[in-house]
């Protein structure tokens, strides 16, 4: 059974995610907002309780690439959030998420005309931000 301790904890990051619906944290996020508000965590108490919380279907865990972090967004209880796709910036790395009707009008062609069935949540296109691009423009 767990003790309090860990409830708390566990608590803290639920409270933390939920705050924010649509921002994708990675663990060291996690760790750095809690101590900002005077609650240190550790490292494998945030995996611990994230692993949890993905077993219970309150989180989604995302990784864009090999070798970076993993990162976890809140799932609301309607389910929303489950149809969404992921920009990811080539320049300053940030991971968006975008509902596009668009986007689905594609997933909808790749079934029909490709028999393909695209999962949304884990789609991420790879581009630039516009803040990188204009960064870009200014060299």
């Amino acid at each position: 059974m767990e003790n309090s301790y860990n409830t708390k904890q566990g608590s803290l990051i639920l409270a933390l995610l939920q705050k924010q619906p649509g921002r994708h944290f990675t663990a060291d996020d996690i760790i750095s907002e809690l101590a900002k508000d005077g609650q240190p965590v550790g490292k494998a108490t945030v995996y611990r309780h994230l692993d949890k919380l993905i077993k219970q279907g309150l989180v989604r865990k995302y990784i864009a690439e090999e070798g970076q972090s993993a990162c976890f967004e809140f799932i609301d209880k309607s389910g929303n959030c489950e149809s969404h796709y992921h920009l990811k910036c080539s320049g300053c790395g940030r991971l968006l998420h975008v509902e596009c009707g668009y986007l689905d009008e594609l997933a909808q062609h790749v079934l029909e005309h490709h028999g393909f069935v695209i999962s949304p949540e884990k789609t991420v296109l790879y581009g630039m931000c516009e803040k990188c691009r204009e960064a870009l423009d200014e060299e």
